[in-house]
């Protein structure tokens, strides 16, 4: 390489010699400037320490030189459009619109060569290995910026950074579709998937929840990742999961059902006005329900005309057409007639079709391709992709939809000191008292708990409760047991002096026999509560080897390990994904009310849920586990009846640390940090924080009092406020990534107090992909401008900048902007006039020396869809 003219730069060195020599190779390219490689040797983390403590030396030099590096460990990178081969594999794939990234290059040579035969093209296709450096989150901002890949199609083996890619999937999958094939559902799988990678694998309902959450779709099967960027390249999205089926025989039909059932779709139950027409139109035979059986001697004009009535029916949100050749059956009439409905509708429903057979249905498969409807060998994987389908539409809807409500945390401090008295102490496990403690620092209801650590004392505090009238509970208060039920730690129904003074004593022999007298630390009592109409709940958070503390709701009691009716949910929640994880569960419906029990406040358990993941947000770096159960459930309200919290050692705290085997949070927590008061020029107490989901409604107020030209200073364009407050729009604004993002507003007004306050100006920071520079943008409501509004904000964002640990930051003003132009100088701000794009151009670097060789470059931008 250093025979090469300087005047030659490097851009990509590809890196296939033997792993020891790597190294010595990385600083040859550190020497000359090289800007990426590609190392395809293996014999790093995957084969062990010796392994592992190479590739870190040689991704530390990589890092002195800022190198980017993809692999070690894989085939190489593809870009077929433009010619690019950096790979071993002999061929080069076909261009195409689809992007293909995977871990394994054994299955990217076989996808490859699947392509070529089946002529199937690729925008990019990459063999990331075991993710050094460039992980998923690189690629998939990567591809989510190139205009030519429309889909992103991913073989996982393992997620590596989930932080990384849950906010680069969340950001992309809203434009383009994400599909994975992530094998590991068995342990024997998982196994395999990390000795072959290196690295940890998470639990799978873990990753299945993370996917869900990020707006990312998971199939099964290899072929089902190129079937269904097929299909939702072609078909619009249902709106539901209710599918009619048109075939002209009954097995097929009974066969979709199944899959389209089993897969989390259900069949559409047409309208009598619906039935009326089939009955007209269909011979009395037909089966009179859905499957639509309209017999084996349908002619083309009567499947044309089911399967119309089919999808203008409200309750149908997909139609599945099948064919079976049979003596009187023209395939080929049949698909120019469906072709022809599927142009009638005008994407409205989606349309999938199975021409089963051979060689006689292949012209009218090839009819139905050419109309944009996807067609299958075989109904039941037609079935299954329609359920994909509404999968994916349900991840996107969830992605970015506005809370009903704000959630306003303000927990009682004194959790802080119940956690660090336990830790002097050397514990990790918290009484219950503490816990329940806890819990109601975060305005979580607890049943009444008080502590007795003499018989006498037990019966006193029962009397207190109104013994003998009511009766009481006796628990078990000890720092080293947790499940107190296994020692005989719980007495129910005691219901006088006697029964309480003699159960304590019990209790205080038992354990004590068992356990040491240190074991025993007393008792709490507590009253009995009647659960005869209540539900027993239980709602819990562990931390994942990969995505850090995963939130569990679902069936409570003694027996919620039997049942395992679960639900998962990676925190921190709102009121809408809290909603979603109640609904996931078998006793949601119960919760509902049934057999004449009345219904449980499903608002309010949602609510009990968003605190409890601001607990978690909170305090992961001390609470390693924690659950209450049972969380008692009844139309009287929400009770924590039991709760437990085991504590990280005290020696992992350090999270900043190599020590720490603490994960953190996959989603970074809402900003609390940013908070602050401040008084205007004009002596106006304002509030200034990070913008939330539920904000959308006062950003949406925000922007009626903006005037014209302040819309066309921020935006260059007379962006029209029907446009400027569109939801699609608004949700990019409010719902923000704060590894991705730093959004603030200001409020004028009480925050505590919903209907006066307001927002009077906005700022933010993006940053830009894969370079440690971000843009700034700022909006002033009219009324409040020349305040010191805008030099406030600016000067927040700059230090916010620096503390991620930004180089650079750059904005792009219009010349007529005098007063954003002087409150960017004002703040340290160089800014310089660019003749060619008529534009000032403001830039501020953070470190004393910006090795940052990207230009600001307009056509790279991403403010247009997102800023204020």
């Amino acid at each position: 390489m250093q025979e090469i003219p300087e005047q030659d730069p490097i851009d990509l060195a590809i890196i296939a010699v033997p792993a020891r020599v790597v190294k010595t190779v990385m600083q040859d390219c550190v020497e000359v400037g090289v800007r990426g490689a590609i190392i395809i040797s293996a014999g790093f983390k995957e084969t062990g320490e010796e392994g592992a403590k190479l590739e870190k030396e040689i991704l530390d030099v990589a890092r002195r030189g800022r190198i980017r590096v993809v692999g070690p460990n894989c085939l190489g990178v593809m870009n077929p459009i433009g010619g690019l081969n950096a790979t071993f594999a002999t061929h080069i794939a076909k261009p195409g619109n689809v992007a293909f990234i995977s871990q394994s290059g054994a299955m990217c040579t076989s996808i490859l060569d699947w392509s070529l035969q089946a002529n199937v093209g690729f925008s990019s296709f990459v063999s990331i290995g075991s993710m050094a450096d460039v992980n998923w989150g690189d690629i998939i901002y990567y591809l989510g910026d190139d205009p030519k890949t429309k889909a992103i199609a991913i073989y996982m083996e393992t997620i590596g950074d989930a932080r990384s890619f849950m906010s680069a999937a969340s950001e992309v999958a809203f434009t383009k579709p994400i599909i994975v094939i992530k094998p590991g559902r068995t342990e024997q799988a998982a196994a395999a998937a990390a000795s072959h990678t290196g690295s940890l694998a998470g639990s799978d309902d873990v990753l299945d929840a993370a996917f869900k959450r990020c707006g990312v779709l998971r199939v099964d099967k290899i072929r089902e990742v190129f079937e269904i960027v097929e299909l939702l390249g072609k078909q619009p999205l249902p709106k539901g999961n209710s599918l009619a089926v048109v075939t002209n025989a009954g097995g097929p039909g009974v066969i979709s059902t199944d899959a389209l059932i089993g897969s989390g779709g259900q069949l559409a139950r047409l309208g009598d006005d619906t039935m009326a027409k089939l009955n007209d139109l269909l011979p009395s035979h037909w089966s009179h329900s859905n499957p639509i059986d309209i017999l084996g001697d349908a002619t083309p004009d009567t499947y044309a005309r089911s399967v119309e009535l089919a999808a203008m029916d409200p309750a149908c949100h997909g139609v599945l057409v099948i064919l079976t050749p049979q003596s009187m059956t023209d395939p080929t009439k049949t698909a120019r007639g469906i072709a022809e409905v599927a142009t009638k509708i005008g994407g409205t429903k989606p349309i999938l079709a199975s021409w089963m057979g051979g060689h006689g249905v292949t012209e009218g498969r090839e009819i139905l391709d050419e109309a944009g409807v996807v067609t299958y060998d075989y109904p039941d994987s037609a079935a299954e992709m329609f359920t994909y389908m509404w999968k994916y539409t349900l991840n996107i809807s969830h992605l970015y939809e506005t809370p009903r409500w704000c959630a306003e945390m303000r927990p009682d401090q004194a959790k802080d000191l119940i956690i660090a008295h336990a830790q002097s102490e050397g514990r990790s496990i918290l009484t219950e008292l503490e816990s329940k403690k806890i819990l109601s620092a975060y305005s979580i209801p607890t049943v009444q708990t008080v502590l007795a650590k003499s018989a006498d004392e037990a019966v006193s505090a029962a009397k207190d409760m109104g013994l003998p009238k009511q009766q009481v509970v006796l628990k078990l208060n000890s720092k080293s047991i947790t499940h107190k039920s296994d020692v005989g730690g719980v007495k129910l129904n005691l219901g006088t002096p006697e029964q309480v003074r003699n159960a304590f004593l019990d209790m205080e022999k038992s354990v004590c026999n068992r356990f040491g007298q240190e074991a025993f630390l007393g008792v709490t009592v507590q009253p009995m509560v009647n659960t005869k109409n209540a539900y027993e709940l239980i709602v819990g958070a562990s931390p994942d080897s990969q995505f850090g503390p995963v939130m569990l709701f679902g069936s409570g009691g003694i027996l919620c390990e039997v049942f395992k009716d679960k639900s998962l949910a990676l925190p921190p929640l709102n009121s809408n994904l809290a909603h979603i994880m109640i609904e996931d569960t078998k006793i949601y419906k119960a919760l509902g009310g049934v057999r004449g029990n009345s219904s449980v406040d499903i608002t309010a358990l949602e609510k009990l849920l968003v605190n409890f993941s601001h607990l978690i947000m909170e305090k992961w770096q001390f609470i390693r586990e924690i659950d209450i159960n049972p969380l008692l459930a009844s139309s009287d309200g929400l009770l924590a009846l039991d709760a437990r919290v085991i504590l990280h050692d005290s020696t992992q705290m350090d999270v900043d640390g190599d020590k720490t085997n603490i994960v953190r949070p996959a989603i970074r927590p809402y900003p609390t940090e940013f908070e602050q008061h401040w008084v205007t020029k004009k002596g106006k107490v304002v509030l200034i924080r990070a913008i939330m989901p539920e904000d959308e409604p006062l950003v949406v107020d925000f922007h009626k009092r903006i005037s014209e030209e302040s819309v066309y200073t921020r935006f260059f364009n007379n962006i029209q406020y029907k446009e400027r407050v569109n939801h699609n729009r608004l949700i990019r604004v409010c719902h923000v990534d704060y590894d991705r993002d730093i959004a603030l507003v200001v409020l004028d007004g009480d925050k505590l107090k919903d209907d006066t306050k307001k927002i009077i100006a906005a700022g933010r920071l993006t940053k830009r992909h894969g370079v440690p520079v971000a843009e700034f943008s700022m909006l002033v409501a009219d009324a409040y401008q020349g305040q010191g509004l805008g030099e406030k904000l600016l000067r927040e964002l700059v230090e916010r900048g620096r503390a991620e640990g930004l180089d650079a930051i750059e904005a792009v003003v219009l010349p007529t902007n005098k007063t954003m132009i002087h409150v960017s100088k004002k703040v340290g701000f160089e800014c310089v006039y660019d003749m060619d794009e008529g534009v000032v151009k403001t830039i501020m670097n953070l470190r004393e020396k910006h090795n940052s060789t990207e230009p600001m470059d307009l056509q790279h931008r991403r403010f247009t869809s997102i800023q204020f």
